[in-house]
């Protein structure tokens, strides 16, 4: 059901897209709007990757530099049958995860410092294994494709501004299909690129209790990394809003007025779904799984982990 909505979605999205092209410029704006979104979506589905994770400064990671956060991955990866994927860490003081690539053979999972710091083997256990599910749900391109066709009409409507106000017969709409373009359809592709995200959000927290072995781990994670978020920002994340969809939680929620237009679904409603999943399951323990005490230098972060603006490395909580 997951996959006809989301095509729907997508469907409704590229048509909106074109529709904005013909308002501006008639059949040839339709037309030339059909192949920037095209191009776009070739080059996002071959690079998408790459860009985010240079773009939040993530580096590769093995079994040598981070061997704990690694050989978690490694197993989980064999639990869900997806081939193992690169694992990169980034360094920021919030804690958030996300996976990024444009198949099970080409995927990434990438996580914080702040989040190695944060949870407990187990709970991080329960985040990698929803950034799996997304992988193996293919959820990565998906979310890309969409991005790339959100931020397109975006840009249209930017052109229609400056190229849009002609009343030449290029303009079958006149001065009502420039407003349209400008300020409706943006609006529109952004809740549709949010009902996308959410729709997947919550296949993926279900998959990743199965993965993990019992949802409470996810649950209680989510609940610190959301509790976590609201007083620890990401700057880069800020400074690149059209990547929030790709995090277990939004890295945004943060700042004034982004859950206006949230794209994740509401915490509390999917830890009560996790919850009621771990009952289904038959795992009757609510208590949240706490951490070891760390004893000597944590071998799960590297030593590029930096606190933010410290000299130490940051230290995971189960050495």
């Amino acid at each position: 059901m997951n996959l006809v909505r989301t095509a729907m979605l997508l469907a409704a999205m590229t048509a909106l897209f074109m529709a904005i092209g013909y308002m501006i410029g008639g059949q040839s704006g339709m037309v030339i709007a059909l192949i920037i979104a095209a191009g776009m979506n070739v080059f996002s589905y071959w690079n998408s990757d790459k860009m985010v994770l240079r773009m939040y400064g993530a580096h590769e990671v093995d079994a040598s530099s981070a061997p704990e956060y690694y050989n978690m991955v490694r197993k989980l990866s064999e639990r869900a049958g997806l081939p193992m994927p690169k694992v990169y860490l980034y360094d920021s003081p919030q804690p958030n995860a996300f996976a990024t690539g444009r198949n099970p053979q080409n995927a990434a999972v990438a996580a914080s410092t702040g989040i190695l710091k944060m949870l407990s083997y187990e709970e991080l256990a329960g985040v990698m294994a929803h950034e799996l599910s997304h992988v193996q749900h293919r959820d990565t391109l998906t979310m890309t494709i969409t991005a790339t066709l959100a931020g397109a009409i975006s840009m249209l409507g930017h052109f229609a501004f400056f190229f849009g106000g002609n009343r030449d017969n290029n303009n079958p709409f006149g001065f009502v299909g420039v407003l349209v373009a400008m300020i409706v359809a943006p609006m529109a592709a952004a809740m549709v690129q949010m009902a996308i995200s959410r729709t997947r959000e919550y296949s993926a927290d279900k998959r990743g209790g199965e993965i993990c072995g019992n949802p409470l781990w996810l649950a209680s994670a989510l609940n610190k990394i959301a509790r976590g978020n609201e007083t620890i920002h990401n700057e880069r994340a800020e400074r690149n809003p059209a990547t929030a969809h790709m995090f277990i939680i939004n890295p945004l929620a943060g700042k004034n007025m982004d859950n206006l237009f949230s794209t994740h679904p509401n915490t509390e409603n999917r830890i009560a779904a996790l919850q009621d999943q771990a009952r289904q399951m038959g795992v009757t323990s609510t208590a949240a799984p706490q951490p070891a005490k760390a004893t000597r230098r944590s071998q799960s972060v590297p030593e590029t982990g930096r606190t933010n603006g410290g000299d130490t490395p940051f230290k995971g909580p189960w050495s």
